[in-house]
């Protein structure tokens, strides 16, 4: 008996750090395979724009996957999604390696984007069902931290597999992580949505949900708001390369530097910001996020309208990014702390909200070439005040409501503990 209490207590114990790690192997799908996308084009003898959308579909993925497996997981629990999702992953990552054609390897990415965006869905559901309070804004602080160490670690585990293998070698690389996911699913997870507490209906009661979500000012706010800043955060992502190399002329190694200093930077505001968060304000928490991205927003603007040395604008994206990761911790637990019942259909909407408004503007940093960061600086200020009026319209007024008409489960963001 005592092995058994010991054996549930490890497990009690790794079951947060497994649902931290379902978060980190759907994006880093994107990028770690990147060093190899020349070759790959060459390899398959496809157009520079064929290839990039092998880039678009994985990131298409990431947003249906969470949008289809958010709702099923409210209704047949967290478990069969999961798994259901780390299979497709191992499976679609191999179809990738063995792609013979590049219209081949785009449909393998879309599945395979949308596997991973079941990890990231599951995971920020799962932290509803166990966490509340000061409990649960510290776990959406790790989430985001994760979220920039994947980030730093993709293309550095990217550029080593290129000196080893081909991309299809990379893509089993990823098979193999996801049969390693599997793996610890199998031996630690157990299942944080009891039965009682499931929805039914099926897709009328996934529409209704879906409605009654939508009609909650606050809950529409902060899923635009975080689309927005994040359509800001995939510009950088698009355009950062250009601006940094091609228009100021650091070497690969220097871009690295900075491309990973924004990204610690992305970590280390996104742990402040679940502890500020927790023991000041989430609400003020995300006033503070939103005005280090209108910062730096608005120099990379300025440094496209007129010539501002590369360290002014290296400071410019550090701050807009680690703004964005600001706003991550209180805008993730002011969507879902009202809605535990639903908590998988809300979290697929602010995870759809994130890489679907990212992909739509990341095109456009490029519409005029790479000579130029105007673009970039015109989408990041145009999406920072998509976000700022998103909240000033449907945010502010819900914020404000005395202390007797607010819901319980808005009282516990002011307190700690779990379930």
């Amino acid at each position: 008996m005592p092995k058994t209490d010991s054996r549930s207590q490890r497990i009690g114990r790794l079951l947060p750090t497994l649902l931290l790690v379902l978060t980190v192997f759907g994006p880093i799908s994107m990028d770690l395979y990147l060093p190899a996308l020349p070759a790959l084009t060459v390899e398959l003898d496809a157009a520079t724009s064929m290839a990039q959308l092998t880039v678009t579909a994985c990131l298409i993925g990431l947003a249906l996957g969470q949008l289809v497996a958010g709702p099923l997981s409210d209704r047949v629990g967290r478990s069969v999604p999961l798994y259901a999702g780390v299979i497709a992953y191992v499976a679609a990552s191999l179809l990738c390696a063995v792609s013979p054609t590049v219209e081949t390897l785009i449909l393998a990415r879309l599945v395979q984007g949308m596997a991973g965006g079941v990890g990231i869905v599951i995971a920020q559901a799962a932290g509803r069902d166990l966490y509340s309070g000061g409990a649960l804004i510290r776990y959406y602080g790790r989430l985001t931290v994760l979220a920039g160490l994947a980030a730093i670690i993709g293309p550095l585990v990217g550029g080593q597999l290129a000196t080893v293998t081909d991309w299809r070698g990379m893509f089993v690389f990823l098979a193999v992580i996801g049969a390693v996911i599997l793996a610890a699913i199998v031996l630690i997870y157990r299942e944080t949505l009891p039965a009682q507490l499931r929805t039914s209906g099926g897709f009328v009661q996934t529409g209704r949900d879906f409605r009654t979500l939508l009609a909650d000012r606050r809950f529409t706010g902060v899923v635009l708001v975080q689309g927005f800043v994040y359509a800001a955060l995939f510009a950088y992502l698009a355009g950062a390369t250009y601006v940094l190399q091609g228009i100021y002329g650091l070497t690969p190694q220097q871009y690295a530097l900075a491309f990973g200093l924004n990204s610690a930077g992305f970590m280390v505001f996104g742990y402040l910001a679940g502890r500020t968060s927790e023991r000041w304000s989430v609400t003020g928490t995300l006033r503070v996020g939103l005005a280090m991205v209108a910062f730096g927003a608005f120099g990379i603007l300025a440094a496209g309208l007129v010539t501002l040395p590369v360290l002014a604008v290296i400071v410019s994206l550090l701050v807009m990014v680690s703004g964005v990761a600001v706003t991550t911790p209180p805008a993730t637990t002011l969507a879902l702390a009202d809605y535990p019942q639903i908590a998988g259909t809300a979290s697929s909407l602010l995870g759809m909200a994130r890489f679907a408004f990212g992909g739509v503007s990341a095109p456009f940093v490029g519409i005029t070439g790479a000579a130029s960061m105007l673009p970039f600086g015109v989408v990041a200020v145009v999406a920072l005040a998509l976000a700022v009026t998103a909240y000033l319209t449907l945010m502010t007024a819900s914020t404000t409501q005395p202390p007797e008409t607010t819901p319980v489960s808005r009282q516990e963001l002011v307190g700690s503990g779990t379930h």
